[in-house]
């Protein structure tokens, strides 16, 4: 990471959010949470990270790439929604989709295709989606991770 969480939320302290936002380290995050376990002032730094991500993307300052990530987390999410599960072949039609109808790019959709009779022969792709029995259950921790239910 080119700006350690600790640096980033300093930043942040300093008002310096334009610098905060071009770090690369926003973009590295896995969001394992460590950091938010780890900080002496119980500050969530993963939770800042994510919020850092979002405003990036909203004003428009992440590279195509980091873009990405974040149209793949809302197709993810989307997906986890609708279905209660992950549907597979779903987040890829909507996170190619989605990529491709914003730069055009032909060979993005089929960059990764090659991969498609491995996964197969492996059973790690799954060409017929499940939903859970009850959605109302999926809406309900949404809603309360939204802030929506208390």
């Amino acid at each position: 990471m080119d700006t350690p969480p600790t640096r980033l939320i300093r930043l942040l302290q300093l008002g310096d959010t334009e610098t905060a936002l071009r770090a690369d380290s926003i973009w590295k995050c896995v969001s394992c949470q460590t950091c938010s376990t780890r900080c002496p002032k119980s500050v969530d730094c993963a939770a800042v990270m994510d919020a850092l991500r979002q405003l990036a993307f909203q004003r428009g300052s992440a590279a195509a790439a980091e873009r990405r990530t974040v149209v793949f987390q809302k197709a993810f999410l989307n997906n986890i929604r609708r279905n209660g599960r992950l549907n597979e072949i779903e987040l890829i039609a909507a996170f190619k989709g989605e990529v491709f109808f914003r730069g055009r790019s032909v060979p993005f959709l089929f960059e990764d295709a090659g991969l498609a009779g491995q996964l197969q022969k492996r059973r790690k792709l799954h060409l017929r989606g499940e939903k859970v029995r009850d959605r109302g259950v999926v809406q309900r921790i949404f809603e309360r991770a939204a802030g929506g239910a208390q």
